[in-house]
């Protein structure tokens, strides 16, 4: 009988005066993490992946799909791309592919505004956020020079819900005020961010 009165309230009061989660933290990437994603980025498993994204993306731009799936982000201010975690990748290779976009976008001149990781409870599935902010050089530009953004403010995002890999986030993100030049194209910056010259 008492276990049916507990299954009873615990249907009738579910979640009743319990705080969702909702955490969060910057961090550091340890240095052993970092060097596994650069052994990878330069490895043929590592070149093959990000050409595979790459070449993708511009399937996708003419309604063709390929595992893994790519999205295209585009709206008024913002361009971007979301791989879905799907094979050939791997929780391993998700990770390092996260890592190795972000430390490209800093060899394009960019500098790191942080990195953090948020943790937070929707729909009763907890989701981690791992996110890097870059920002592009700090100018002191003439006093009738327009400032350049480059290819404006970019945000990569690594998403995983219930601990599983979900899908990751690259989205650049313009300045419309008129101090600023127009961002260059966004498709410049895929190339420099896929470049196996310039990176590999």
């Amino acid at each position: 009988m008492s276990n049916f009165l507990n299954d009873l309230f615990s249907k009738v009061f579910k979640n009743e005066g319990r705080i969702p989660v909702n955490h969060k933290e910057n961090y550091l990437v340890k240095d052993s993490e970092a060097f596994q994603a650069e052994q990878w980025a330069g490895s043929p498993e590592g070149l093959e992946l990000m050409g595979k994204v790459y070449t993708n993306y511009h399937l996708k731009r003419i309604q063709i799909e390929e595992a893994p799936q790519v999205h295209v982000l585009e709206s008024k201010y913002a361009y971007g791309f979301a791989v879905t975690y799907d094979e050939p990748l791997t929780k391993e290779t998700f990770s390092n592919l996260f890592l190795t976009l972000g430390k490209r976008v800093l060899a394009l001149g960019y500098f790191q505004v942080s990195l953090d990781r948020k943790i937070e409870e929707v729909n009763e599935e907890v989701k981690t956020t791992e996110k890097f902010y870059f920002k592009p050089p700090i100018q002191n530009p003439l006093s009738d020079e327009l400032l350049t953004q480059l290819y404006g403010n970019i945000s990569i995002e690594k998403i995983s819900i219930n601990n599983q890999p979900n899908y990751l986030k690259v989205l650049a993100t313009y300045y419309s005020d008129r101090l600023y030049q127009d961002p260059k194209p966004f498709d410049q910056f895929l190339d420099q961010l896929f470049s196996v010259e310039k990176n590999g």
